[in-house]
């Protein structure tokens, strides 16, 4: 009975396969990612009218000492630096 169900409901596959109605962890503010990962701080960026997307910036654990203490401004400027940058996109249902 469930291809049957899904052949009428497509929509049922996407909500199971990917879960896009959790939030995951549960009880843990993603908006403050110093909780969870040293040398992290989250970015804003305003992409078009009334869409923001979130980003956490994370320093390489050789920089983790000269982060410490340090405010947005320093985190910014250190994307300039000749380091390369990873990005890594993801998201889950509750923070996308």
């Amino acid at each position: 009975s469930v291809p049957f169900l899904i052949r009428l409901f497509p929509v049922l596959l996407t909500k199971f396969v990917f879960l896009n109605f959790l939030a995951f962890p549960f009880f843990v503010d993603l908006r403050r990612p110093e909780l969870l990962l040293n040398n992290t701080i989250s970015l804003y960026l305003p992409t078009e009218p009334g869409v923001t997307v979130g980003i956490w910036h994370t320093v390489p654990g050789s920089r983790g000492a000269e982060a410490q203490g340090k405010d947005q401004r320093w985190y910014e400027e250190a994307l300039g630096d000749t380091h390369p940058v990873i990005i890594y996109l993801h998201g889950n249902g509750g923070t996308r």
